[in-house]
């Protein structure tokens, strides 16, 4: 199994757990929202509701990705990890804006809270938060399906900070402002990161290139690397996901021999070793360039 597959079937498990812990205890913070009438509950029962489904999502993703590739995904399903982390990260921006209509409206007539009853559930909250970030935590951090997951439940673990915080104030003061104060505060958290999810995984849908590689700089190391190369052109690189790049490229040979093979493995070798990227296409040229005709 390679580094990659592997990597990728350790992720299912965590989320899995994640996904039926949160699922669970959902139910648990939507009922004691309702009946403490406290936004902060409420909105982390939100929170955890759309976690749930983006677990889910995540899940399904881990699972589809693994399908092998056929006629009609040559490159096999691995994006639909990155659809995912998209998804999830939308529908953290809309239950953010969700909270922040509800906000204002509370700051205008602030509703009563049962004080001890939120801090009760919002500490229960807090546990199974911290236990689902803690298990996602032990996939591959730098995987966008598993950062999109993290996010939600770290949006969670946040809202419960939040709410136990407002719980106290109540408790102590009296002062039910503080309830929408500190949800929106959360909100704002948690839509500063949400917006790098999906930043981050359009910019693969989109095709685009990783930000670290610099074509210039692999142009020359290349020719360094490889004395029979005189020039490298048409470059263009992509993800699948964060992991599994892809390149093609055209290069020119000073003198083509009767087999190249052993000139085209060692660029491919170079690219593998230095830059992680195993799939490579390119096209040897020897005189202009064909696609200069077009």
């Amino acid at each position: 199994m390679s580094h990659a597959h592997a990597s990728e079937a350790g992720n299912i498990r965590p989320v899995r757990i994640a996904f039926l812990i949160t699922a669970l205890f959902t139910v648990v913070e939507a009922v004691g929202g309702l009946l403490t009438n406290s936004l902060a509950l409420i909105a982390d029962a939100g929170h955890m509701l759309t976690d749930s489904m983006a677990l889910g999502l995540a899940l399904l993703a881990f699972r589809v990705s693994s399908r092998p590739a056929d006629t009609l995904r040559s490159y096999g399903y691995h994006r639909f990890q990155i659809l995912a982390a998209f998804v999830n990260g939308l529908a953290l921006i809309g239950i953010v804006l969700w909270i922040l209509v509800e906000a204002v409206q509370r700051f205008q007539s602030p509703p009563e809270v049962r004080g001890l009853a939120m801090m009760y559930i919002a500490l229960a909250g807090l546990v199974v938060n911290v236990v689902s970030f803690l298990v996602l935590h032990s996939g591959d951090r730098d995987n966008l399906n598993i950062q999109g997951a993290a996010l939600h439940v770290l949006g969670d673990l946040l809202g419960s900070v939040a709410a136990i915080a407002a719980a106290v104030v109540i408790l102590w003061t009296g002062w039910m402002p503080i309830d929408p104060i500190l949800s929106v505060a959360v909100a704002l958290l948690v839509l500063r990161s949400a917006l790098v999810i999906v930043r981050k995984s359009a910019h693969i849908l989109l095709e685009g290139a990783p930000e670290w590689f610099d074509v210039d700089e692999m142009k020359t190391r290349v020719m360094r690397a490889v004395p029979e190369v005189s020039d490298v052109h048409h470059v263009h690189v992509w993800g699948l996901t964060q992991q599994r790049l892809m390149l093609t490229m055209h290069v020119v040979l000073k003198a083509q021999g009767p087999d190249n093979t052993g000139t085209l493995r060692a660029i491919k070798n170079l690219l593998s070793a230095d830059y992680g990227i195993e799939h490579t296409t390119i096209e040897v040229e020897s005189d202009d360039c064909a696609d200069h005709v077009h």
